[in-house]
């Protein structure tokens, strides 16, 4: 799918070539698109889960957001907003990985469950039970935050920066709050990024296709010894597209949504 507004990229395609114009692929490789870029895995290694999310889009841009921009060192507190969704999951899982503390906040408690029992968050709250976010942030992160990796935007934004630590990190992967609206909300607390000496930065994956080697290096092993997991919505048919795209907005789908139209 493609939404005009914010540059949004077209969903991913997962599909089966052995001929595509003058480019000859193998056949029964899998071959995920977004836009130009293509690649191929071989299907009998990875189920759809891991081709369209965490080996795609959503896993290289927690890569990017986290590991690139952001250089965790062990020890250090990671928030992590919309977390039970298809990048924030994957980004709670590398900080995981690098030794971090990590919170993540969703927006049920059966995924606030999610978060903790199978994706091995630290701990997790539903922000919509939360009437105050920063006396939240602060009951989670008592000494502050150090990295927060931000796909929310808006008021979680503004109470996320009260709470930074000196030279933290911020990556501005995505601001889902702010989409749907005619008027962005502003944010008041920015003085905090100059106070704490923190870092703040914006990033659109497609600019970053060149480290997917690097990405693949990092990633495959801990896929393969079972330290990264990878959960998915899936919906059957094509005619189910619409009703998905609106659960995406709302809030209701968990990782990555896919919809699954044919076998053939």
């Amino acid at each position: 799918m493609h939404k005009k507004n914010y540059g949004h990229q077209r969903g991913g395609i997962c599909g089966e070539y052995c001929k595509k114009k003058t480019i000859k692929f193998i056949k029964g490789f899998s071959l995920p698109s977004y836009g130009l870029w293509l690649y191929k895995i071989h299907p009998s290694c990875w189920s759809s889960a891991y081709i369209l999310g965490l080996m795609c889009m959503p896993g290289l841009s927690a890569y990017v957001g986290f590991i690139e921009i952001c250089s965790p060192k062990k020890g250090e507190y990671v928030f992590v907003s919309s977390a039970s969704g298809a990048v924030g999951q994957i980004a709670g899982q590398f900080a995981k990985l690098m030794g971090c503390y990590v919170v993540g906040s969703a927006g049920s408690d059966e995924k606030v469950d999610l978060l903790k029992n199978k994706l091995g968050f630290d701990d997790a709250f539903n922000y919509k039970k939360e009437h105050d976010l920063d006396a939240a942030l602060k009951r989670y992160f008592m000494d502050g935050i150090d990295i927060y990796f931000d796909n929310v935007g808006g008021k979680m934004l503004d109470a996320v920066l009260l709470n930074m630590r000196q030279h933290g990190r911020i990556a501005a992967c995505g601001m889902i709050s702010q989409y749907d609206l005619e008027q962005s909300e502003g944010i008041h607390n920015l003085m905090n990024l100059i106070l704490k000496n923190n870092r703040m930065e914006g990033f659109v994956v497609t600019n970053y296709f060149h480290l997917y080697p690097q990405f693949l290096d990092l990633t495959l092993p801990y896929i393969k010894e079972g330290k990264m997991v990878y959960i998915e919505d899936v919906v059957e048919g094509l005619e189910s597209g619409p009703s998905a795209l609106i659960k995406l907005f709302a809030g209701q789908t968990v990782g990555k949504q896919v919809i699954h139209v044919s076998n053939e």
